[in-house]
């Protein structure tokens, strides 16, 4: 039994793009308020830019999945009938209308009356998106393991862990700094209690369903060390973004960076955890 690694193209795409939807709110949330000076926006805006590089990186490492580049345009054939079709669609539409308005944006070309209107249409589709991704595994009823709440908890829970992070990442980057920023690390502090009762109350259910010839909790024998290895590097990451601000500074970059890569690789870990547990009813499945 494996756990999930071979899939390790789409871990990147849904942890990504799942993380890139959630920066993208924070940034825009920031946008948004207002009370931003003009060179403030500006930077915030370059800082963007970020956002658009970790989902070129996910988009490009969802093409290998498919075991050639060139058929990634087959994967649209579908539209409105495939949830494969609709979460490739749905993610293009994000990348490229917030690419877009980015870019235009960022080279003042982007009237100011807009700007709120790109900034609200792009936080709506990556929650759509983020939904896409769940229902590609979510309404496969003969996958059981796949078949319940805990796929659209683990999703959007990445958002609500890796977004706020990255997010705040980038408005240091920009320079920017103010009290709502306080509130960021709460919801992934907040996100990541609940993942972590996510993740025991699916290994107990695990023990629960089979087939006539398989046991869900024998399909990554080491599920209880590698979530626990995920939840350590999860809260590593919140030390270092949390205890910097209880001294009375803000934390570094290059600390939040680091900070930011232990909650990829936390979620990398999960992600590749929810592909090994792939399993089909074979002939009956019980739980």
């Amino acid at each position: 039994m494996g756990s999930g690694w071979h899939e390790w193209p789409l871990m990147i795409f849904t942890v990504f793009g799942q993380c890139v939807a959630g920066g993208f709110i924070v940034l825009a949330l920031a946008l948004l308020k207002g009370d931003l000076c003009a060179e403030q926006q500006q930077r915030l805006l370059m800082s963007m830019f970020g956002l658009w590089v970790l989902m070129g990186i996910g988009f490009m490492a969802s093409t290998l999945h498919l075991g050639s580049p060139l058929r990634a345009f087959n994967s649209l054939n579908r539209i409105g009938a495939s949830s494969l079709s609709n979460e490739i669609a749905s993610g293009a539409v994000f990348f490229a209308i917030g690419g877009l308005g980015w870019l235009l944006a960022a080279l003042k070309k982007l009237p100011s009356g807009l700007r709120g209107v790109w900034l609200i249409v792009t936080m709506i589709l990556g929650v759509v998106f983020v939904w896409m991704m769940v229902r590609v595994y979510n309404t496969i009823d003969t996958v059981p393991t796949w078949y319940s709440i805990w796929t659209p908890m683990s999703f959007f829970l990445t958002l609500f862990i890796g977004g706020p992070l990255l997010g705040f990442l980038l408005l240091r980057v920009a320079g920017v700094d103010g009290w709502a920023m306080r509130l960021l690390p709460a919801v992934s502090l907040l996100a990541l209690v609940v993942s972590a009762m996510v993740a025991l109350m699916q290994g107990a259910e695990l023990a629960a369903i089979h087939s006539s010839i398989q046991q869900a909790s024998a399909l990554v024998s080491d599920y209880g060390s590698l979530m626990a290895w995920r939840i350590g590097l999860l809260v590593a990451a919140l030390a270092c973004w949390v205890i910097p601000q209880l001294k009375g500074y803000q934390p570094a970059v290059p600390l939040l960076s680091l900070a930011f890569i232990l909650v990829l690789a936390g979620e990398l870990i999960g992600r590749g955890v929810f592909y090994g547990l792939h399993m089909t009813v074979g002939m009956a499945v019980a739980s």
